[in-house]
This record gives structure tokens, C-alpha cells and sequence, in this order.
């Protein structure tokens, strides 16, 4: 199944973790000065990628200057840990057990630090960013950066850091 979601949807290697592969790119975007500050030109509208996380692997703790809305798709559910700027954690638990906590979409606000992992053999998902993704907004932690601002969630960041 794994193998076959790979080859079927063309999915690449992310830096981050797991595989991927953009699915649309808005043919307009929005000009440098009607973005935040946090940016550093213009950006599309919105960006759209499918996601796959298989068992023993995980996307690292990183964070993008835009918010990011994560879809279930297929597979196991997904756990994306939050860091939020003001020092709290949330789980999100994407899937499609809905007494069990699980939603099927879900945002994880800009400028927070967010890793991921399976429950299970793989999770198959969906992300949709606005304004659009690009790699110049793409930071990867530092575990030991980022145990520094989250002392209570080292176990945590040294789990899910490159």
C-alpha cells in the first residue's frame, strides 16, 4: 500500500520527513506589501500538498510563517504536536475515529514549532497553506534551541528533531 501511494501520487522525499508532493500552487499571488513583515516577497494565495508518514519515521519539529491546514486522507491517525509561541502544547490527533478525539482537519497557526508521526504502519494527509508555501518560510528546529524555550517538553523535541 505504502509503495503503492508513493508511485501513484509521484511523492518525493521532504526534508522534514516523510514524502510529498505539491498538488496546486495558486497562479496568483499576493505582493510583498500586502504580506505581514514575517515575509520576505510575494507569496501565492495558497499551496496544496499531499503528506505520507509510514511507521518509524516522523516529521521534525519545524515551523513556516503561514497558517497550515492539515486534511486525513487514509491510514492510521496522524499526531501533530504543537509548540505554540505562547508556551503551550496541543495535540492534534487526525483521523477518522471522531469518538476518540480524532478530526479530520485541522490548523496548526503560523509561526508555531509542529512535528508529526503515524499511530500505526502509515497516515496518508493532505496540507493546505495560505498564504502559499514557500521554502525561504520552512525552518527546522534545533533540539537544543528549542528545549531552551520548552524545558518541559525535552523528551518530546529530542524525539522528533533531526
Amino acid at each position: 500500500m505504502i509503495k503503492d501511494l508513493i508511485q501513484q501520487y509521484g511523492l518525493l522525499p521532504h526534508p522534514e520527513g516523510g514524502f510529498y508532493k505539491e498538488t496546486y500552487r495558486s497562479s496568483e499571488s499576493i505582493p510583498l506589501q500586502g504580506l505581514p513583515a514575517r515575509f520576505s516577497g510575494e507569496r501565492a494565495f495558497s499551496t496544496a500538498i499531499y503528506f505520507l508518514l509510514v511507521k518509524k519515521s516522523f516529521s521534525a519539529f519545524h515551523r513556516i510563517q503561514s497558517d497550515e491546514c492539515w486534511h486525513f486522507y487514509d491510514g492510521d491517525s496522524l499526531q501533530v504536536h504543537v509548540l505554540h509561541s505562547n508556551g503551550s502544547y496541543e495535540l492534534i490527533r487526525l483521523g477518522r475515529n471522531s469518538k476518540q478525539g480524532e478530526v479530520y482537519q485541522a490548523v496548526v497557526p503560523s509561526g508555531s514549532w509542529f512535528a508529526s508521526e503515524t499511530s500505526g504502519e502509515y497516515s496518508f494527509v493532505g496540507c493546505t497553506v495560505a498564504p502559499g508555501f514557500d521554502f525561504q518560510d520552512f525552518e527546522l528546529a534545533e533540539a537544543a534551541a528549542l528545549t531552551d524555550i520548552y524545558p518541559e517538553f525535552t523528551e518530546l523535541i529530542q524525539r522528533l528533531c533531526r
